[in-house]
């Protein structure tokens, strides 16, 4: 496999690294590659866990408003059709792409990538489905919504009573659960195994 260095552009023919190697530019010396150890298991592990909480995070109540004795819950769908309704169109969609469909996208993905790849066998399409989602990859930005959600829980809890619902703590969850699972996928792995397939 042929690697660019990321910081002099050297080109480098990568080989397969023992456990715990790292391969380093023979130029400047930056590291170009670093084995991780069970990645496919740990990826697969962290892939399967977003999964579940992203079903959890869109199915149960992600916040209820409580306030002189009336309740209203609400979903992180219920936010997206909100602001459709008050025609804010287009945040609507950018919430629900960023927040809903780029996480649920990005997760099955990297099953469809991996499950194969456990068996030793290729998926259909595997490099440009492999390179799709390292494209969408950035565009799940649950923490920015998250952030949004934490100012307007500050402003409306003079108005409210706010009560944290299942949903919240998925969510909160899914952010580290996507973060450790782009961290512990090995994309050299992946190009490997592509590289020595018959």
């Amino acid at each position: 496999m042929v690697v660019a260095c990321h910081e002099c552009d050297l080109l480098h023919h990568l080989k397969p690294l023992p456990p715990g190697g790292v391969a380093k530019c023979t130029r400047c010396g930056a590291v170009l590659h670093r084995h991780k150890q069970n990645s496919l298991d740990r990826t697969l592990s962290f892939a399967v866990a977003g999964l579940i909480l992203i079903v959890l995070a869109n199915t149960f109540p992600f916040l209820a408003l409580k306030s002189e004795g009336l309740v209203q819950e609400t979903t992180l769908i219920t936010g997206v059709k909100e602001l459709y309704a008050q025609d804010m169109r287009s945040l609507a969609v950018l919430v629900f792409l960023t927040s809903i469909l780029v996480p649920f996208i990005y997760i099955v993905g990297i099953l469809y990538v991996v499950i194969p790849l456990k068996r030793n066998r290729l998926p259909w399409r595997l490099p440009s489905i492999f390179r799709f989602l390292r494209h969408i990859g950035p565009w799940g930005m649950m923490e920015v919504f998250m952030l949004g959600i934490l100012v307007a829980m500050v402003k409306l809890a003079k108005m409210a009573s706010i009560v944290p619902g299942v949903s919240l703590y998925a969510f909160v969850a899914l952010i580290f659960v996507l973060a450790a699972t782009t961290a512990s996928l090995d994309s050299h792995l992946v190009w490997e195994r592509l590289d020595n397939a018959p």
